[in-house]
């Protein structure tokens, strides 16, 4: 037998259809890793990691069970299928799990026009060295950087293939590249840290090694001797590096698992106002390029373009199968792989960026705080109530006056939402698009 994802996938549901399976689908995963790390001028650590990963879902009626291994041996499939079919006859029966219908299946298959491989040979690892070296390099030649926590290169390689007892059968590959680099100033109480690090589909798209380290270098500088505001109620400005955290909230309440258990604030909000009324969110897994592109899901429904939210208003949930039938509606071919698991994440999104630049917004917020960074987070899933660690800039007549840490924000996200002012200065290449944000009136604990 070929060992192939593809073959692989292929062999797991025919041992799962003669162990007894109804109907099964398969997930093989052919994967090549490389992560180096260094510190101080010398390599802290190298691994190279090459490994098969397999998912088995079987269905026996209206029960299911689900299985991951690694290892591809005929006798270990067998083993693994026969656990799962045993594993299925005591499961509880759940009317709305199945397989997808024939009809509703992706017909085209072919992920080429996504550009999700480099074509490029792998790196040597001493390119990925020679990578962290230099991105170390250029953050420690800033004066004031006292040392470096870590510069990191890494590479993956995938190659994935599903396939169904329903017809399904699909593959393609993707690749990534990164570089990171955490700088350190001060010393003792006195120390902060903060870092700047790429992640791209194709190699020569990554910015330069010597780019990360000094932006890495020059935010840690900027964050010396901070201070805390006075508690109180301000305009909170979210900087670009963290504004995606936001929306992500609103992604999660939209999330159709969440929705079908009654764990959402949005529960109740399809139809309804919850961005400012010139907004869009849009999700298009077919960006070239992009490490949250698909061309089909991981049920084999081909993905397409989608607007979640339409001028402020909510359109509808983020669904796999399963949780599309529990709500009455149909999958939006969300559904995502972790393991043996299946449920809806949303793939690349993008907001309406504003025609003001940070420093416009800035200056238009007066005095509030720009956060830079965020820690932490208590989010009641069914409020919406929202409080997070942060540090950033204090904002006095429009200019960043002083850094700022050790302060809590915290609000109600559906207020918050609604209140948005977009800048224009999202990132175009990153898998979720999102400007700075600015919110009025949260509350700030400080001093």
């Amino acid at each position: 037998m070929s060992d192939t994802p593809q073959d692989l996938a292929a062999a797991l549901l025919d041992a799962a259809r003669k162990a007894g399976a109804d109907t099964a689908d398969a997930l093989a995963v052919e994967a090549t890793a490389q992560a180096i790390d260094v510190r101080g001028g010398t390599l802290e650590q190298a691994e190279r990691a090459e490994y098969r990963d397999l998912s088995l879902r079987v269905f026996l009626g209206q029960r299911s069970a689900s299985i991951s291994g690694s290892d591809i041996r005929p006798d270990a499939m067998t083993e693994m299928a026969t656990r799962a079919v045993a594993m299925a006859r005591e499961a509880p029966e759940d009317p709305y799990i199945g397989l997808a219908a024939p009809d509703q299946l992706a017909t085209d298959r072919d992920a080429t026009p996504l550009d999700l491989c480099d074509p490029s040979d792998e790196p040597a690892p001493a390119d990925l060295e020679d990578d962290a070296r230099r991105a170390e390099a250029a953050a420690l030649a800033t004066k004031g950087i006292t040392r470096i926590d870590s510069a990191a290169a890494q590479y993956n390689a995938q190659r994935i293939a599903l396939a169904a007892t329903n017809g399904f059968a699909g593959s393609y590959a993707r690749t990534s590249r990164s570089l990171y680099c955490v700088a350190i100033a001060g010393e003792g109480l006195g120390m902060e840290r903060d870092h700047d690090g790429d992640s791209r589909v194709y190699q020569s798209d990554l910015r330069s090694a010597k780019e990360i380290g000094e932006t890495a270098a020059a935010r840690t500088l900027e964050r010396l001797n901070p201070r805390k505001p006075k508690t109180g109620a301000y305009p909170v400005l979210f900087d670009e590096r963290v504004s995606s955290s936001l929306i992500g909230h609103l992604v999660a309440a939209a999330n159709g698992a969440q929705v079908a258990r009654g764990q959402s604030w949005l529960r109740e909000a399809l139809g309804e106002q919850v961005l400012p009324e010139g907004l869009d969110l849009i999700e298009d897994p077919h960006r070239p390029r992009i490490s949250g592109s698909r061309i089909f899901d991981a049920e084999g429904l081909p993905t397409r373009r989608r607007g979640m939210i339409d001028k402020g208003v909510l359109t509808g949930w983020t669904l796999d199968l399963a949780n599309a039938r529990k709500l009455g509606m149909d999958s939006t071919a969300n559904a995502a792989r972790g393991g043996a698991s299946v449920s809806p994440t949303a793939w690349n999104l993008e907001l309406t960026q504003g025609d003001q630049s940070r420093a416009d917004l800035m200056r238009q917020m007066g005095n509030g705080l720009l956060v830079t960074s965020m820690i932490g987070a208590t989010i009641n899933p069914n409020t919406g109530d929202y409080s997070r660690g942060a540090a950033g800039f204090w904002v006095e007549n429009g200019e960043a006056v002083y850094p700022v840490s050790g302060v809590t924000i915290a609000g109600n996200l559906r207020e918050m939402l609604r209140s948005l002012i977009p800048a224009n200065d999202a990132r175009p290449w990153l898998s979720r698009v999102v400007p700075s944000l600015l919110v009025e009136g949260l509350t700030l604990a400080g001093e």
